[in-house]
């Protein structure tokens, strides 16, 4: 099993801890207010554990449980704690109205996460196309991307433990199209769907 930092809070926090502690994992939770880490901490139980904001890590992998603006800033932040750890990336940078992404360059945030990350830390774009409920209730499919091989598999390994099927998309690059994959699950919701109850997913077929 893994051993898990969740940097964050809120819901995708909450969500995914659960699954991990569900799991067999070990987690750790971080947050800029202590007592609400300390809160999702003891709602998690597991023996889950809460880390000081901006100390070394507990987990090998490190989830950025945090909305898009705030990834790059907390890496920068955390500065070489993070060293030799799998930063994992959730976020979704959409625009205001949630019809495009908020930068017009072909980037992600994982990879201007992986620009300020130290030495020896890996970014892996991860469970960004998936909604929370989705995530609470389902079996979706969880596509990632990431330039290493081992903190891909270190992060493929975790999602199967949450009873999920990881698929490797490539390299991180491929992130900025995950992000695009994230803002067509919305427009799928608001409008071909109308609900958010479903997740992209792969099926596979033989002649």
């Amino acid at each position: 099993m893994s051993s898990i930092t969740l940097i964050g809070t809120g819901n995708m926090a909450r969500t995914i801890g659960t699954l991990a502690v569900t799991g067999g994992n070990s987690v750790e939770v971080m947050g800029r207010d202590q007592s609400k880490a300390e809160d999702v901490a003891k709602a998690l139980g597991g023996g889950a554990t809460t880390g000081k904001w901006g100390a070394v890590p507990a987990g090998d992998i490190v989830i950025t449980a945090l909305l898009y603006d705030g990834v790059v800033p907390v890496v920068a932040e955390y500065g070489d704690a993070l060293a030799g750890k799998v930063i994992v990336d959730i976020s979704n940078p959409f625009n205001a109205t949630f019809d495009g992404l908020a930068y017009s360059e072909e980037t992600s945030v994982a990879q201007e996460a992986a620009k300020v990350a130290p030495a020896g830390t890996s970014v892996v774009k991860a469970f960004n196309t998936i909604f929370r409920n989705v995530l609470e209730n389902g079996r979706p499919n969880v596509f990632m991307a990431g330039d290493n091989a081992q903190a891909k598999e270190g992060v493929a390994e975790f999602i199967e433990s949450l009873g999920l099927r990881p698929l490797d998309v490539g390299g991180l690059k491929m992130a900025h199209w995950l992000e695009g994959m994230g803002l067509v699950t919305m427009g799928l919701a608001g409008n071909g769907v109308g609900h958010w109850d479903f997740a992209l997913g792969v099926n596979e077929f033989t002649g």
